[in-house]
């Protein structure tokens, strides 16, 4: 057994806890899983196929022993699968090798055994047990995930939708808007790449060894295979079909898939720098853990390390998804064997990713808002009424309203609450609208930035 302190991967060292729920599904011993459980469900479709005669229905004694089969698959049981390898030197075959030799003693698929991988190219069994395993981590671990950071925007966009925050364009001070408001553009971002997760098809075939059924027919020529298939795909393992491949399942889902992960990761860095530079500029405060030290020599020192921690390890995963999207769906000719060695680092992609994500949500569950540190931001900015005084004059057809406030404001020190009442007092326009600017303040001046924080 590796030891954390020398795996050389990190996800199997230094994070191991952290991406340990993946580990079921990706490691060696989750696609010999898959791949028992492929086979199995593929003998049974046989057995129910009355054109198939020679292997008759199985009893519910044998069901329920295939049943527990899959269902309590163990590491015992890859490792006598991966024995059987030392010897074939092809991981497929030792799984065929082994559920025969795990059934011995079973007349019922004794008498089947040669049953047990028919008609079936590897990548048969393969692209069926790689969309099982994408979408048990996108449903187990992945969505889980995703809805924990989610809830904790939600919740964050909602008690601070009303907490006013100086934006920044171009990083300069620009027009109010509300932290909360800020929080829920983000969450409105991952909203939509969620859905498009949810909705992701995972395909499937079992159609030969180029996609044509051409063993199947020579043994049996007068049955649908195309329709067999296709129940088996979509009814036996609630797969999407693919009725159009070579020898390998073309991954173009695969890709679908790799590229929503990685916008949603784009989108969680992009979150992730924003909030580094909202700490630095005091609208954040980060808990205090206990025992933590921030730094070797500063001892104040209370580093943003979480969301650094999270926008590393998404990047790495984003470039780990980005390669797998574009190598995945090209194969030459019929197939070539470069996709077989990459779909093994669906994992790492995987573990990438979750551990970026599980970073991110535990930043975000150290930040305390600022709000004395964002309200001195906004008391030191009134240029910023700049915008909607100009855009009052417009209205009320007073002329040069823009190089007017440009004048008065823009690249000046020291524009004082004072300095633009004064001018606002000059202005040709009804009393109610000089009254209402006379009113207003940089704090005041969200437009509807809480009700849309509060409607997320």
């Amino acid at each position: 057994m590796i030891h954390p302190l020398t795996a050389l991967c990190p996800l199997d060292g230094r994070y191991a806890a952290a991406t340990e729920t993946l580990r079921p599904v990706f490691s060696e011993y989750g696609l010999i899983k898959a791949r028992v459980r492929v086979e199995l469900s593929w003998l049974n479709a046989l057995a129910a196929a009355p054109q198939i005669a020679e292997v008759p229905p199985f009893s519910a004694a044998t069901q329920a022993e295939i049943a527990a089969v899959m269902r309590d698959f163990n590491e015992d049981d890859a490792a006598a699968v991966k024995a059987i390898e030392a010897t074939t030197n092809h991981d497929v075959k030792a799984v065929e090798y082994w559920l025969k030799q795990r059934f011995a003693d079973n007349a019922e698929i004794a008498r089947a055994a040669e049953f047990i991988h028919f008609a079936c190219t590897s990548e048969d069994i393969n692209n069926l047990s790689h969309a099982l395993m994408l979408r048990e981590a996108r449903d187990a671990v992945l969505l889980p995930k995703l809805a924990e950071i989610t809830a904790k925007l939600r919740d964050m966009a909602h008690a601070l939708a009303e907490v006013p925050m100086m934006s920044r364009t171009h990083g300069q001070p620009a027009t109010p808007t509300t932290l909360g408001k800020e929080i829920a553009n983000v969450l409105h971002r991952l909203q939509r790449q969620i859905k498009q997760l949810e909705s992701q098809e995972f395909l499937g075939k079992i159609n030969g060894a180029v996609g044509n059924y051409n063993a199947h027919l020579c043994a049996y020529p007068d049955f649908d295979w195309e329709t067999h298939c296709r129940d088996f795909v979509e009814q036996a393992l609630g797969l999407t079909f693919n009725p159009y491949t070579i020898q390998i399942e073309p991954h173009d889902y695969m890709a679908e898939l790799f590229q929503t992960l990685s916008r949603i990761n784009t989108i969680l860095i992009d979150f992730n720098r924003d909030v580094w530079g909202y700490i630095s500029l005091g609208y954040f405060k980060q808990k205090v853990k206990a025992g933590e030290v921030g730094s070797s020599t500063m001892p104040h020192k209370v580093n943003p390390i979480d969301f650094e921690n999270s926008e590393g390890n998404l990047g790495v995963a984003n470039a780990l998804l980005g390669f797998l999207a574009e190598k995945l769906p090209v194969s030459r000719w019929q197939r070539d064997l470069t996709d077989s060695t990459v779909l093994r680092n669906m994992g790492v992609a995987a573990g990438y990713t979750l551990l970026g994500w599980t970073a991110h949500l535990r930043g975000l569950n150290k930040l305390e808002a600022n709000p004395a540190a964002l309200a001195a931001d906004l008391d030191a900015t009134w240029e910023l009424l700049a915008e909607p005084i100009q855009t009052v004059m417009r209205r009320y057809g007073v002329p040069q309203a823009y190089e007017q406030l440009k004048a008065l404001t823009r690249g000046k020190d020291g524009i004082t609450p004072e300095s633009l009442r004064e001018f606002v007092q000059t202005l040709a326009v009804p009393d109610e609208a000089k009254t209402a600017l006379l009113a207003l303040t940089p704090a005041a001046y969200t437009g509807k930035a809480a009700a849309l924080a509060k409607r997320i």
